[in-house]
């Protein structure tokens, strides 16, 4: 009981003194989470640089750890493939939209934005909530609009679908 208690306690005044989770001009988030998705899962991180009150931009990458290999049919034969460094790495330059001051809520940023990546162009629709001045959580849903590529490798699905991040947050 003393442990729940305890729990309640640091969550509620987590939220009641939260911080600004976007402050424009100069502001510096990292985040640094987890990236599921169809085929594999496997770990993100992002930095996002302010440029304005409601504008920023950043780099985005992730590396896919547990990509299950592929049983393919070659020459009459079953091979097993498995992707490469190339397969599960991918790397994006974004832009976003910071909406913490059009919302109103000072400690929740939600940004969508554009990125333009190594795979693919694409869009993205995040949300960061602060506890403290400098750690927060965040999620984020990225998706493909254009891929640069028509070719059906055995793994090129995997930079080129939705795919869901969530973690830690840092200003910086």
């Amino acid at each position: 009981m003393k442990k729940v208690i305890t729990l309640l306690f640091l969550v509620s005044f987590g939220f009641t003194h939260a911080q600004h989770a976007y402050t424009g001009k100069g502001d510096v988030k990292v985040n640094i989470g987890a990236n599921i998705q169809d085929g594999g899962s496997g770990i993100q991180g992002s930095v996002d640089f302010g440029l304005g009150e409601n504008f920023s931009f950043g780099f985005v990458s992730n590396y896919l750890l547990g990509v299950e290999d592929r049983n393919v049919f070659v020459n009459n034969q079953i091979r097993t493939v498995s992707p490469d460094f190339g397969d599960r790495f991918d790397a994006k330059a974004r832009i976003n939209a910071n909406l913490s001051s059009v919302i109103g809520v000072d400690q929740l940023d939600i940004y969508p934005g554009l990125s333009l990546g190594l795979r693919n162009f694409g869009g993205h629709v995040g949300g960061r909530y602060f506890f403290t001045e400098g750690f927060g959580v965040f999620t984020e849903i990225g998706f493909p609009i254009a891929k640069y590529s028509d070719k059906n490798d055995y793994f090129d699905h995997l930079n080129n679908q939705a795919t869901f991040s969530l973690g830690a947050s840092f200003n910086l």
